[in-house]
Order: C-alpha cells, then sequence, then structure tokens
C-alpha cells in the first residue's frame, strides 16, 4: 500500500514540478517584470505601456485579423466538412488524413509557402507581401483542417434522418440546417472557431515573414521589444496582455460549451455517408476539391518549385549550397547542419515529453480522486493556450540565476519543446488508459505480479500504439517549434525554423531558394512523422 502510494505521488509530483519550474515559474516572472518594473508594484505601467498609440495599433489589429482569419476560415471549411461528413467518394481517407499536414507544419514554412506563391517573383503574378491578406490566406491555410476535421468529425456522426423528416414536413435545406442540424453541430463549431481564434491571435511566424513592418500582432511585437529594442518591461506587460486574454477566451469557450452543449444519438460514420448522387453532389464535391488544391497544394507546390529554380535554370544547386558555410552566409555554420540540429533536438523533447507526459497520463487515468485528476489535468493542458514567444521570454528573464541558471544551456531548447508537446501526449495516451479493463490488472496481481511487471506486461503492450503516436506528435512539434526556439537557440546551433527564418530575410535568389530548400526538407520531415503516425493510430475517420 506504501509503495502504491508512493509510486502515485511519483507521478503525480514529476509532471506537476515539471510544469511548475519550466512553465509556471517563468510566466510568473513575467507578470512580475510587467507589475513590478522597478521593484515596487506599480499597476499604472500596464495602462502606460498601452496607452502609447502604436502598442494600442498592435492590440486592435491582433484582435480583428484574428477574428477575420477565424470567420474566413470556418466560411471556406463547412462546406467541405458536410462533403466528408455525407458523401462517399473516392480517396475520401487518404485526403481526409493529409488534410492535417499543412496544419503540423512549420509556421515558418507556411510563411515561406507563401512567400513564393504571392511574393516577389510570384508564379500567380501578384505581390501580396507586407498586406493583411497574405496574413489571412495563410491563417485560413493553416487552420483548414481545424474545421474541416472537428466539425466534419462531429457531422459525420449525425443522424441524416432528422433532416429528412424536417424537409418532409415542409422545411427547406436553409430552414432545416437552421433549425435541426445547426443547433447541433455549434459546440464543435464553437471549438473549431476557438482554437482558430486562439492560433491566429498567437500568430507569430506567418505574421514575422509575411506582414512586414506595417502588420505585427502581439506575439511579434514582444520578439521586437525583446531582441532587437531591449525593452523588456514593456515586453512583459505585453505578454501578461496577451496571457489575460487567452485566458478569457478559453474561459468563454468553456462557459459556452456548458450552456450550448447538446445530448445527442450518434450513429457510426458509414451510416450517414451516401454515394455521389446526381451533379449537385459532383459540383460541390469537385469545387471543394479545388479550393483544397488551390488552397493547401499550391503554396506547398510553389515552395518545392522554388528550391529548384536557380539563377542558372532547374537544378538542385541550392540543396547542394546546404553542405557548406559560404561566404557571407547568415549563418555560422553550414545550413545542413541545422537539419542535425533540429533532429538532436526534436529526439531529445521527445524523450521529456515522453517520460512527463506519460507520467501524468497514468495519474489522470488512475484510479484516484476524479476532482484530482481533472485539475491535474487542466493544469497540464494550460501550455497549449500559452504563446511560444512567451515560454521563450520567461525562460530568458527567470532562469538566469543559480540553481536554475540555463540561459546559456542547449538543454532548454528540448525542455521548452517539451513543454509544449507534453499536452500533446497527454491527449493520446489518456483514452487509451481508461479504455483498459481494470481486471486485467487485477488478475496479473493476483498471479503474483508486482507493479512494474503488470504496467510492463499488461499496460505498455495495450498503450504501444498510443505512445508510437504520441511520440511522432511530440517529434513533429519539436521539429516545427519556432516562437520559443527564436528567443533562445544559439548561433552555433541554429534549427531548421532558425536557419529558414534567417535566409528569409536576406535578399538576393540564393539564399530564398536555400530557404525554399530547408523548408522543403522540414516539410518532407513533417509529413513522414504524420503519415506514420496516421499507420500507427487506432482511431475511426471521425476523429480529429
Amino acid at each position: 500500500m506504501i509503495l502504491r502510494r508512493l509510486g502515485r505521488l511519483l507521478l503525480v509530483g514529476v509532471p506537476l514540478a515539471f510544469l511548475t519550474i519550466f512553465f509556471a515559474y517563468p510566466v510568473a516572472a513575467i507578470v512580475l517584470r510587467g507589475l513590478r518594473p522597478a521593484g515596487q508594484w506599480d499597476l499604472g505601467v500596464v495602462g502606460e505601456v498601452l496607452g502609447e498609440p502604436a502598442l494600442r495599433r498592435v492590440l486592435w489589429f491582433t484582435t480583428w485579423q484574428a477574428a477575420v482569419s477565424t470567420l474566413l476560415t470556418v466560411v471556406v471549411a463547412m462546406p467541405a466538412a458536410w462533403c466528408f461528413a455525407r458523401l462517399e467518394f473516392r480517396g475520401k481517407r487518404l485526403l481526409w488524413a493529409s488534410l492535417i499536414v499543412p496544419f503540423v507544419l512549420p509556421t515558418v514554412v507556411v510563411g515561406a509557402a507563401f512567400l513564393g506563391l504571392v511574393g516577389p517573383r510570384s508564379p500567380l503574378g501578384v505581390d501580396l507581401r507586407g498586406t493583411v491578406w497574405a496574413i489571412l490566406l495563410a491563417h485560413v491555410f493553416f487552420n483548414y483542417a481545424v474545421v474541416v476535421r472537428t466539425v466534419g468529425g462531429l457531422w459525420m456522426h449525425l443522424d441524416p434522418h432528422l433532416e429528412e423528416a424536417a424537409r418532409v414536413l415542409g422545411a427547406g435545406w436553409w430552414q432545416s440546417f437552421r433549425r435541426v442540424t445547426w443547433p447541433l453541430l455549434r459546440p464543435a463549431v464553437a471549438a473549431a472557431a476557438s482554437i482558430v481564434f486562439l492560433f491566429t491571435f498567437t500568430s507569430f511566424g506567418v505574421v514575422l515573414i509575411l506582414g512586414g513592418p506595417r502588420y505585427r500582432t502581439l506575439e511579434v511585437e514582444i520578439y521586437t521589444q525583446t531582441a532587437r529594442l531591449l525593452n523588456l518591461d514593456t515586453a512583459a506587460v505585453l505578454a501578461l496582455v496577451q496571457l489575460v486574454a487567452v485566458v478569457a477566451v478559453l474561459f468563454v469557450y468553456a462557459r459556452y460549451q456548458e450552456r450550448r452543449s447538446v445530448s445527442q444519438l450518434l450513429r457510426p460514420a458509414t451510416e450517414t455517408a451516401r454515394p455521389l448522387a446526381g451533379w449537385r453532389d459532383r459540383a460541390l464535391l469537385g469545387v471543394n476539391l479545388a479550393v483544397i488544391g488551390v488552397l493547401l497544394a499550391a503554396p506547398l507546390a510553389v515552395l518545392v518549385g522554388r528550391s529548384l529554380s536557380t539563377p542558372g535554370g532547374w537544378g538542385l544547386d541550392a540543396y547542394r549550397a546546404l553542405d557548406t558555410s559560404r561566404r557571407g552566409s547568415v549563418l555560422f555554420v553550414a545550413p545542413l547542419d541545422a537539419v542535425r540540429n533540429s533532429l538532436l533536438f526534436a529526439g531529445a523533447a521527445t524523450l521529456i515529453a515522453l517520460v512527463v507526459g506519460t507520467m501524468a497520463a497514468f495519474a489522470i487515468a488512475g484510479r484516484g480522486a476524479a476532482r484530482t485528476a481533472r485539475w491535474i489535468d487542466t493544469f497540464l493542458m494550460i501550455p497549449l493556450g500559452t504563446s511560444a514567444v512567451t515560454v521563450g521570454f520567461g525562460f530568458l528573464i527567470a532562469l538566469d540565476r543559480p540553481p536554475l541558471d540555463l540561459r546559456d544551456s542547449l538543454a532548454l531548447l528540448p525542455i521548452a519543446h517539451a513543454l509544449v508537446a507534453v499536452p500533446f501526449v497527454i491527449r493520446l495516451l489518456v483514452p487509451t488508459l481508461r479504455s483498459i479493463d481494470p481486471r486485467l490488472r487485477e488478475a496479473a496481481a493476483v498471479l503474483g505480479a508486482r507493479p512494474a511487471r503488470v504496467w510492463r506486461e499488461v499496460d505498455l503492450p495495450l498503450v504501444g500504439r498510443a505512445l508510437l503516436a504520441a511520440a511522432g506528435f511530440a517529434f513533429a512539434v519539436s521539429l516545427g517549434e519556432f516562437g520559443a526556439t527564436v528567443f533562445l537557440a544559439r548561433s552555433q546551433w541554429p534549427t531548421l525554423p532558425i536557419a529558414i527564418y534567417r535566409f528569409l530575410g536576406q535578399p538576393g535568389p540564393l539564399n530564398f531558394a536555400q530557404a525554399a530548400a530547408l523548408s522543403t526538407i522540414l516539410m518532407g520531415l513533417t509529413v513522414a512523422v504524420m503519415l506514420a503516425i496516421e499507420r500507427v493510430r487506432v482511431g475511426r475517420i471521425g476523429e480529429f
């Protein structure tokens, strides 16, 4: 009994200690830096910072572009959600799995892709760099899968006979949708919209690359005030404002879900989809497939093409140049070393995330107090709603004195990456652990197996596939992490996103070609990881 309690205490203590030291403490340091700039409490400093017209414009732009990006994404993605929910067509499962790829791509790759599509030397003949339209299009590209898979995942399990009954009673298609389907879909739409709003409100890499000097979100302004202007007090206040805004959005969403959730009987997806019938179904499917091709595939295809385009024609010159550090390069090392660095950091971050996330998942899914497990689960999910820039900035101002003087340590990068990846590990493992029949563990214990052997012989084989998927997600998250890395990366140890950003910031066709080549490599690594996850994951088509 004592050993079991000690084991549970360890399962709870290690994840909470990790989150407290590397998340709560740095965020608290930001709050103190913002409200105590001179060592004394001064709440008026927030008003002073936000009283500056330039910073108010940044806050206003951050808010309205997030709202418009969310609205555009929902409007563009809803028809595709219906197609996946109600139509059966060839290649549906493959396309469903492929939709997630843009969402998990690093933001710098998305920025580079749209820079190639609608920037200088655009194949479309337009240059939208430095305009809000480039930012909005990139945000729709990045978050399209969130709406399609979240809303479509529920829609495909709704009984279509409800709408059919409404139409039999005389309702038109719009009236039946508004009165029957929409109330049932509203929680999923709200969930998707809140996720999109949070991602676009805290947008960093996309705005940094495409926005130019005119458009800056709070994330970009925090980076500018810290890394370029060294105004740490102003950056701390902005980070505090952003944190409060994110918490407010999460609170409003939680309250909305409580009030609007509807109990309903769901049906298997195989029973709700029907074959294509008539020209309307084919036309709607064709239009949505064209949107997917233009919106999702075209930017990535242009990016790959730009990596093969050199001043002397088509070729692999940009890829060959990655192996050497040419004179005048923006990197202190050969660009290909950034690939090695990213793989090393991703491996270390994955190991940390798996250890911390697995222990937390066992604590949450274990037979303990439900309220305690819920609080632990909520606390460990908070990093998902906090900007990576805030985390990186917090590391700089908090972990600068013994015994946690880690500012010059390479360990900060995998720790920061793991902090973002741990919630994904928990979300993938907890449902699987809760589905294990406790009688299997009890039978093993009756036969004399110790707890360690029960875990090795019973739990591990059952959660093995989910553990592999969690490792893949953690690895992909680390590969593409940019917000915290831009604060913490050392010049001699650049990661792939940092190398891409530095090349994009330099003029010249060869620099852009090398940025496109590195982006293509990073995209290929991310796609390979996601395809591997799709092969090992256990789930239905309706799961996001």
